[in-house]
């Protein structure tokens, strides 16, 4: 029985559909019978192996006949009586064996096999019934399957509708190109019961943790709520197609990693393109070979793990460069760190205008000579961090510590007006900590504070260990200004005192032989002035 062919594409899009439909039964029969015969060797069930292996083989028939007979090849529409016929004889001797070793597994001889066994018979079943289906509605008088309008239109074949098979006909049509050793974590979505429930029974015998989905929609959901390192992802479903969740997960910055591999009875070449172009990792055609499934998921997953490794060593890269920059920026400043990320391989600067401030502690050596050692590391490590606090709020860059002694510059490597005024305040703010830094260290504090400014060179030395550090007269000689000073004051050169004019107090000292610059007049600082 056959009628005039449907417009091609209309034609192309129902054969397909009709693989989709009849392959998921005869696709579980197989994968079934395959897993029973693998049981039987373990088991030792020689005689129930014989049957197995048979009705494997009629599987295998089976299939081969609706490649056949569902391949579209030819001009004429499809002859439902040819396909009737034909399918019912493997099935027959499927549902035949199935129901013998049923019988047997039921009394005792198999019980491993029950489950896969009314399985497959299940599938027979449901194979029959959408044989008769298909007959019962080539009968009514809508022509032998070929009229694809008609069915369209009514929707009476229990084998599809409107909505399902009406989009393969604009998936069937070209589009213009578009811009093994691992278990994983594998979503199986197929809105075919049987097709769920084999391969996920398959991978997981593979060792793998497998969740189903029976459309688009719970496939979406499942990802949404927890990781997957693979999805086996049917093209062909009602609600939402496996090509729209394809480019839905695609589009997410948060789930585009994930590969997913297609499955679908659709082997036109235009539907693969268009899925590999929307960024699917592989195809497999219905029916797919065991063998070959567990391959490419193999591979599939080599890919995702290896992304991983690669993704966890560039954050541990990361996380390095950041510790290293942090460590930089402990003993660099953050310009200089900048310079030197940007290829810069000689720091080395001269600063016109710098303040530079010595801190030392007062009576230190005799203090060091009764403390016992743990107890003068905690007071420098108490004095100095309170010490690097300020310098951090008042803007300056401390350069080093000298044993008791505490260098910053202000001014560099960024250069300010205010350096001066700028460098008081901070001498200023350390003097007020020292109440409170006499208490936390239990023993009575005094500190010299020695300010000059003037031009200085300023650059970063070393190999192993970078120091960035400042020389010239005007380093030294704020050394003699703090040397020279007496303790709770801050003792000012004539230079920083013209650049402190106006803003703060005075207190001259009269003219001081400083070693290294002669007789000069100096200064205690005094309180600010408002302006």
């Amino acid at each position: 029985m056959s009628s005039t062919p449907a417009p091609d594409g209309a034609r192309r899009a129902l054969l397909a559909h009709l693989r989709q439909e009849f392959s998921a039964p005869a696709n579980a029969i197989a994968g079934y019978a395959e897993m029973m015969v693998e049981d039987a060797d373990r088991a030792g069930y020689a005689d129930a192996k014989a049957d197995l292996v048979r009705i494997l083989s009629a599987a295998g028939s089976l299939q081969g006949l609706l490649a056949d007979l569902l391949s579209g090849e030819g001009g004429d529409g499809l002859d439902v009586a040819k396909v009737r016929h034909d399918l019912r004889t493997p099935i027959n001797a499927i549902k035949g064996y199935g129901e013998m070793l049923l019988e047997d597994a039921a009394d005792g001889a198999y019980p491993e096999l029950i489950d896969d066994l009314t399985g497959v018979l299940a599938a027979a079943d449901d194979m029959l019934r959408r044989i008769d289906e298909l007959v019962s509605f080539a009968s009514g008088g809508q022509g032998a399957a070929g009229d694809l309008g008609a069915e369209l239109a009514g929707g009476a074949l229990g084998l599809g509708s409107a909505s399902t098979l009406a989009p393969l006909q604009d998936m069937l049509s070209p589009r213009p190109p578009g811009p093994g050793a691992h278990a994983g974590k594998i979503l199986v979505v197929d809105d075919n019961g049987l097709n769920r429930d084999v391969i996920g029974r398959r991978l997981r015998r593979e060792g793998h943790e497998v969740e189903l989905a029976e459309n688009g929609t719970a496939a979406l959901a499942a990802i949404a709520a927890r990781p997957f390192d693979l999805v086996l992802l049917d093209l062909m479903m009602p609600d939402i197609t496996g090509y729209d969740v394809l480019t839905h997960l695609k589009a997410d910055a948060r789930t585009r990693h994930i590969p997913v591999i297609m499955m679908s009875a659709l082997d036109a070449i235009d539907s693969v393109v268009r899925c590999v172009e929307a960024g699917a990792l592989d195809y497999l055609p219905k029916p797919f070979d065991t063998t070959l499934l567990l391959a490419r998921i193999a591979a599939a997953l080599d890919t995702k793990f290896l992304r991983d490794r690669e993704q966890l060593m560039l954050s541990e890269l990361e996380r390095e460069r950041d510790r290293s920059e942090r460590l930089l920026l402990s003993v660099l400043p953050a310009a200089v760190v900048e310079r030197i990320k940007q290829g810069t391989s000689l720091i080395a600067d001269l600063v016109p205008e710098a303040t530079i401030l010595f801190a030392d502690i007062d009576n230190f050596t005799p203090m060091a000579g009764r403390l016992e050692p743990s107890v003068l590391v905690q007071l420098l490590n108490t004095v100095f961090s309170a010490f690097d606090r300020l310098v951090d709020r008042f803007g300056a860059e401390k350069i080093k510590t000298i044993g008791d002694a505490y260098m910053v510059a202000v001014g560099l490597p960024q250069p300010r007006a205010d350096h001066a005024p700028a460098a008081a305040r901070l001498a200023r703010a350390m003097l007020d900590e020292l109440p409170g830094l006499s208490v936390a260290c239990g023993q009575p504090l005094g500190i010299r504070i020695g300010l000059h400014s003037g031009p200085v060179v300023a650059g970063v030395i070393g190999e192993r260990k970078w120091a960035y550090d400042v020389w010239g007269d005007t380093v030294n000689i704020a050394s003699r200004m703090e040397s020279h000073g007496l303790a709770g004051r801050i003792h000012l050169s004539q230079t920083t005192q013209g650049l402190l004019a106006g803003r703060f107090a005075v207190e001259p000292r009269g003219p001081m032989p400083i070693k290294g610059a002669g007789l000069m007049s100096t200064f205690f600082l005094g309180p600010e002035q408002a302006v």
